[in-house]
């Protein structure tokens, strides 16, 4: 079995670190594993292994003739049999699948505002889904909409690995005390609602000073990061809130918290709160997408745009740090057994073999 996992981008995104787990978790399993970033690369590149084939394609607007020449001939010189394209990728995917019929191709649905399915667009998508031979979802939501917008066939909802890096990244000490620090991984990005986060952190700090929040995520410099950052100055955060832009040694990171939250309006499964299970964290986080069954009752999971509830959450942790600690140690394990590489993994094999099958 030849694979080629296809991504828009290797920023450190959800879609994107699945496609770079899939990549090197499939060394060992196939007989070749590939990737391809197709527009643009980014930190997760340096978390790609040795042994995975790589292609940067360069490509420049969505009918680059030039660029799809040069995967055609990438997957043709490899010998490519099944093409995983994840979320925006399926564009550039369907053309290989017109040019290359025979190819087995998958497309792997991480749409984020799965809590807004009644709003997404999806003209061209349907259109390129008559072309797919198989759909993954990362939560059940998506799961039934592929089944009932695309009429999709052979659709499966597919748990979000999760795994540690290794990195040769220099680790740098967070800010604030020992063992009084929050945490939060998340682009910065409408869906993930920082203002939420901000303002509960705001009631936190009315009882407990001594505490700092710590943000990680990439921002765009767009309207929505300039309002994050005037929410900041405007409270007079600074000193107590700080952010780090993208990272690519979040495990170690995360050790270093005792919190990791995550407040937002939508998800799909996402991948910070598995990060924080393998990092040994008190989890917080919205009642959104996968958020409460992936925690599985060993976290806190309230409504979401309720700065107050997400307060008390994070808050009950800090008053209860022997509770803290148990369901910390409970979730962990929680997200070793059901989400690890090892678990998923046979389970994707599984599905690329019944399709080519």
């Amino acid at each position: 079995m030849r694979v080629l996992q296809l991504i828009d981008s290797l920023d450190a995104g959800g879609a994107e670190r699945v496609a770079v787990t899939y990549a090197n978790a499939l060394v060992s399993q196939v007989e070749l594993s590939s990737l391809c970033t197709t527009r643009k690369e980014g930190l997760l590149k340096k978390d790609l292994g040795k042994e995975v084939s790589y292609l940067f394609l360069r490509k420049k607007h969505a009918l680059d003739i030039f660029a799809i020449v040069r995967l055609v001939r990438f997957i043709q010189k490899k010998k490519i049999q099944i093409l995983h394209a994840h979320a925006t990728s399926y564009f550039t995917a369907t053309i290989i699948k017109i040019l290359l019929p025979r190819m087995i191709l998958i497309w792997h649905d991480h749409y984020g505002n799965s809590e807004m399915l009644s709003e997404r667009k999806f003209t061209i998508l349907k259109w390129c889904a008559t072309t797919f031979n198989g759909v993954l979802c990362v939560n059940k939501d998506l799961e039934n909409w592929a089944l009932k917008n695309l009429k999709a066939k052979n659709v499966l909802f597919l748990k979000n690995p999760v795994t540690i890096t290794n990195t040769t990244d220099k680790v740098f000490k967070l800010k604030g005390i020992e063992g009084k620090r929050i945490i939060c991984l998340a682009n910065i990005r409408p869906q993930k609602d920082h203002e939420n986060l901000l303002k509960a952190f705001e009631w936190v700090i009315k009882k407990h000073p001594d505490y700092s929040l710590h943000l990680f995520g990439k921002n765009w410099g767009d309207r929505y990061y300039q309002n994050f950052e005037a929410f900041i100055n405007r409270k007079e955060l600074q000193g107590k809130v700080y952010y780090y832009g993208s990272q690519s040694n979040t495990h170690t990171l995360l050790t270093q918290a005792s919190v990791g939250v995550l407040a937002s309006y939508s998800e799909g499964l996402p991948l910070a709160l598995l990060e924080y299970g393998l990092a040994g964290l008190g989890v917080v986080c919205t009642q959104v997408g996968q958020c409460e069954e992936v925690v599985n009752g060993f976290g806190q999971c309230v409504p979401p745009n309720n700065p107050e509830a997400f307060a008390n959450a994070i808050l009950y942790y800090i008053e209860n740090d022997t509770k803290l600690k148990r369901d910390a140690s409970l979730f962990q394990d929680h997200v070793q057994k059901n989400y690890s590489v090892s678990t998923i993994i046979p389970k994707l094999i599984t599905y690329y073999e019944q399709r080519s099958s």
